[in-house]
This record gives C-alpha cells, sequence and structure tokens, in this order.
C-alpha cells in the first residue's frame, strides 16, 4: 500500500471513529429521554397503549448502540493493527487486502477470499 493510500485509509479511520463516537452520544441522549419517558408514563405496559410503542423504541435504540459498540471496538482494532503495522494484510492468508474493500470496511480484517471461505 502506497503513502497516499496509507493517508487516505487512516483519515478513514478517524473519521469513521469520531462518527461513530457522535452517534453514540446522540443514542445515549435518546436512551435517557426515553428512560425519563418510560418513567413518567404508567407502570402497567400491558394495559397502557404507549407501553409497547416505548418498549419496542428502547429495543430499537439498544440494537442500534449494540452495533455501534461492536463497530467502535472493530475500528479501535484497526488502530492497534495500524500501530502495530498489520493493518491492511489479511489474518488468514496474510496477503494485502485490496484498498477498495478498505475503503468500505476500513476495519476489515480478512481478504475478500478469505471472507468468502469464512461465510461458508
Amino acid at each position: 500500500m502506497d503513502d497516499a493510500h496509507r493517508a487516505e485509509l487512516r483519515a478513514l479511520l478517524d473519521e469513521r471513529a469520531a462518527q461513530v463516537e457522535k452517534t453514540l452520544a446522540a443514542l445515549a441522549a435518546d436512551l435517557d429521554a426515553l428512560a425519563q419517558a418510560r418513567g413518567d408514563a404508567t407502570a402497567d405496559d400491558e394495559h397502557d397503549p404507549e407501553g409497547v410503542t416505548l418498549s419496542g423504541e428502547w429495543s430499537r435504540l439498544q440494537g442500534l448502540r449494540t452495533e455501534q459498540l461492536r463497530e467502535r471496538d472493530d475500528l479501535a482494532a484497526a488502530l492497534v493493527r495500524w500501530d502495530a503495522g498489520t493493518y491492511g494484510l489479511c489474518e488468514g492468508c496474510g496477503r494485502p487486502i485490496p484498498v477498495g474493500r478498505l475503503r468500505v470496511r476500513p476495519m476489515a480484517t480478512l481478504c475478500v477470499s478469505c471472507a468468502q471461505s469464512a461465510r461458508g
């Protein structure tokens, strides 16, 4: 990988990490607001017409939060690989991961061939 691609991918990793943190902060605010709304509502969810809506929204937000936390962990691992000098190398075969794949999924750990093999 040449220096221009390395700079591009590092900027992409940093931008993606900043976006994940921003999204996590927004989700935390939404979850806090929803917790307040749930606390203000009646405790009888079975007969509360808003109970299912609040519970459904809580589940949706928690799912989004879980996805963002996983992405944050994957990005942190990519940055560790960056610092170790192994970023962009396939953990399966050791060959370089194509730049195009890293542009789409900058935290990728496998080349296309190894990723396809891992799926089944």
